[in-house]
């Protein structure tokens, strides 16, 4: 190690061998994140234009827009490391979750137990499908289903790009920043808590096109804020215990094709009693598998953001 290495090492261990935060850590963490995800946002509105979020032009325009924030990201992430002079093993892309190692579990078991706990969706799907199973076959295998979903914009937002530049942006960039202030743990509620509130953005479009009654728009943005955060809440936790971001992102992509569970309308089916009955199964599955699913050990070696806690933390091992 250099003498340059010792030296920006220095405030983070101390003789005892305990970490030491730098200086105003927490507040250029906070503040950084902060300032990320309102660049985000603001991404989103640097073009005029009176027609709605949905709209095909107005898509294609934010995608250019998300797309170069997210890009930029991994810059805040760097400035970050330079400003409070943190240095970690590994490397940026590291604990940003890009990395090979582990790559085949991170793309598979996630996303099984986000299936999991879909359980009752899933099922409650299938039940209303008009499809035959061979016919879902066909369909899931035909080249020509594929590229006219992806000639969709809602489906290319709401699959794609969504999914992927809200993961790097609000999980794989601010957790590295906040994990050294808050630890591991702490940090999987902090962080969702910028997610959700970035989503209040949604408030504007449905005021601006009068999409609903004041009320009945704040009440909505109310619970999508409980709903994203709770779900920022599970992709950071397994973001921190696999060390990647192709769990989160694949994960984000399949909650958003399922929405939210609609459990109203299950209460409502004919087939009400086994219906719920493999809604619980899933949550009860879901909660059992949490922990074995995610393991580090499952990944490769200790998640790099790990090597960032302040002290040892149990989400980490």
């Amino acid at each position: 190690m250099s003498e340059d290495d010792d030296s920006a090492l220095s405030h983070k261990i101390n003789h005892n061998g305990d970490f030491v935060s730098p200086d105003g850590l927490c507040w250029v963490s906070v503040l950084s994140c902060l300032l990320l995800a309102c660049f985000y946002v603001g991404s989103l509105y640097v073009w005029r234009s009176d027609l709605p979020r949905d709209h095909p032009a107005v898509i294609k325009r934010r995608f250019t827009s998300v797309l170069i924030v997210s890009a930029l990201s991994p810059v805040f992430v760097w400035a970050w490391r330079e400003i409070t002079g943190v240095r970690p093993g590994p490397s940026l892309l590291a604990l940003m979750g890009i990395r090979l190692e582990g790559i085949v579990p991170a793309a598979t078991l996630p996303l099984l137990l986000t299936m999991v706990l879909f359980l009752g969706p899933l099922v409650h799907l299938a039940m209303d499908c008009p499809w035959g199973f061979l016919d879902g076959i066909k369909v899931g295998i035909d080249p020509w289903f594929w590229a006219l979903c992806l000639s969709d914009m809602r489906i290319l937002r709401n699959q794609v790009v969504a999914p992927l530049t809200e993961e790097l942006v609000f999980r794989a960039s601010m957790l590295p920043m906040l994990v050294p202030c808050t630890g591991p743990g702490a940090a999987i509620f902090t962080c969702p808590l910028f997610f959700g509130v970035a989503h209040f953005h949604h408030v504007i479009e449905l005021l601006r096109f009068r999409q609903g009654s004041v009320s009945s728009i704040f009440l909505s943005a109310v619970f999508q804020f409980s709903y994203t955060a709770v779900f920022g809440a599970y992709t950071a936790f397994i973001f921190i215990r696999t060390g990647h971001l192709l769990g989160p992102v694949l994960c984000h992509s399949f909650c958003n094709y399922m929405g939210f569970p609609a459990v109203s309308t299950a209460l409502d089916h004919p087939r009400r009693l086994p219906l719920l009955c493999f809604y619980l199964l899933g949550l009860l599955l879901f909660l059992l598998l949490l922990f074995p699913m995610t393991d580090p050990q499952l990944y490769g070696s200790l998640p790099p953001v790990c090597s960032l806690a302040p002290r040892p933390s149990s989400v980490c091992s």
